[in-house]
């Protein structure tokens, strides 16, 4: 393996750091925002969804380019334009065309960030060092996501709602910048498919979903996502609608405060799951992100006041937090060889794309029709679902899902059938 300037893997976590506030737009915020503007919370889920839908399509697609392109830091760039473009959008309309076009903008560029980074973390440690780098990559994510959530907690309340849009704006444009600190020649586009460096041409084309079916691993890994996604998408948005239509909080406030809260948990939560994975095993580590959604559906029913937040946010992190991780690498160690790495977690994404793009119209519709109690119980009981897939699965697990994974076996996961 070539010697990799220490530069480079410290410019891919400074990326990551500012890609926190690029990635999903303005996030929580667009919910209040559009509540302010008269909209109901059924209507605010749909369009929502429709972003989450086109996210869906777009995900396996970004990760095979991924896989095949020489140019990921261009990718990072051009993600981050669309993105800042789409929250410009919804600044100047306020219309459902429009802000249904902001939010099919965001899932284009926005399919692009997981697999690129992945991809890009790859390329520069290869398959040894992917769970350590790539764990500091989403702690610096997680650590920009608590700097961006501060600042446009204080930028709105000063300031208004504009104020939020034009910060992520600037995190995109020091996105760009960070990423082209990167030396392109430490990124070795084979490695960064999952393939050895030596390795001679292309390999097999990927065929995104089809992975999910010929992969038992990766179909059980992704049916336990969507239905977690399903029911953890949309309640942290519905729990800052449910207390600001209570008129109990400033909006940009509290939304801030809400988004600080699960990222700092995250923070610590990405720093257990680099070393429960060697010492417990991916599958314990994912395990405990299905026991913590329900267990936050309760809690979000019975507690909607601003002190609500701390122990529905703080499960949000444990969860969210060693999912970040583990996932993405335990998608990488079962693609080790294959050369279709990236596609792999495209696929994976899009599952969790479809719970998480249904999730806001349903939590939204069962609140505006039965109240929002009602709605964070449903939304906490689907991880029953999820929980039950991930028990089951266990014993028809190959080793990668356990805590040795010093020798993958690649081909194993891929041809069970």
């Amino acid at each position: 393996m070539a010697t990799v300037s220490s530069r480079s893997p410290r410019a891919l976590e400074a990326a990551g750091f500012f890609l926190a506030d690029v990635q999903a737009g303005v996030g929580p915020f667009l919910g209040v925002y559009l509540q302010a503007h008269h909209w109901a919370p059924g209507r605010i889920g749909t369009a929502m969804t429709i972003g989450g839908l086109v996210a869906l399509v777009a995900t396996v697609p970004a990760g095979a380019l991924v896989d095949s392109t020489t140019h990921k830091r261009g990718m990072v760039a051009s993600a981050s334009i669309g993105t800042v473009l789409a929250t410009c959008i919804v600044l100047f309309s306020t219309s459902f065309p429009a802000v249904v076009a902001s939010q099919v903008l965001t899932a284009l560029t926005g399919a692009v960030f997981g697999p690129v980074l992945a991809g890009l973390t790859l390329g520069l440690v290869g398959q040894d060092g992917f769970d350590r780098q790539f764990g500091r990559v989403q702690v610096a994510n997680h650590a920009g996501n608590v700097a961006a959530a501060a600042l446009s907690g204080y930028l709105g309340w000063r300031f208004g709602f504009t104020a939020i849009f034009m910060l992520a704006a600037a995190f995109g444009v020091l996105a760009i910048a960070t990423v082209y600190l990167i030396r392109r020649e430490d990124i070795d586009d084979q490695r960064a498919r999952g393939m050895p460096e030596e390795a001679p041409g292309p390999s097999e084309a990927a065929g995104g979903f089809r992975l999910l079916w010929r992969s038992r691993p990766l179909l059980l890994l992704a049916g336990t996502l969507c239905l977690f996604h399903l029911g953890n998408a949309a309640m942290l948005p519905l729990f800052g609608l449910a207390v600001v239509a209570r008129g109990q909080v400033d909006p940009a406030l509290f939304t801030s405060l809400t988004i600080v809260i699960a990222q700092v948990v995250m923070v610590g939560a990405s720093l257990g799951a680099m070393r429960w994975m060697r010492t417990r095993g991916h599958w314990w580590v994912v395990l405990l992100t299905l026991v913590a959604l329900p267990v936050r559906g309760v809690v979000a029913a019975l507690w909607m006041t601003p002190w609500g937040v701390v122990p529905v946010q703080v499960l949000d992190g444990i969860g969210a937090g060693l999912q970040s991780v583990a996932v993405p690498a335990l998608v990488a160690h079962l693609m080790r060889g294959t050369g279709r790495a990236n596609v792999a977690q495209g696929a994976v994404l899009a599952a969790q794309g479809v719970g998480a793009a249904l999730s806001p119209a349903l939590g939204g519709w069962i609140a505006e029709l039965y109240g929002f109690a009602a709605s964070f119980l449903c939304l906490g009981a689907l991880a029953a679902g999820a929980l039950a897939v991930w028990l089951a699965a266990r014993a028809a697990l190959p080793s990668p899902f356990r805590p040795s994974l010093s020798n993958p076996e690649p081909a194993h996961a891929l041809d069970r059938s």
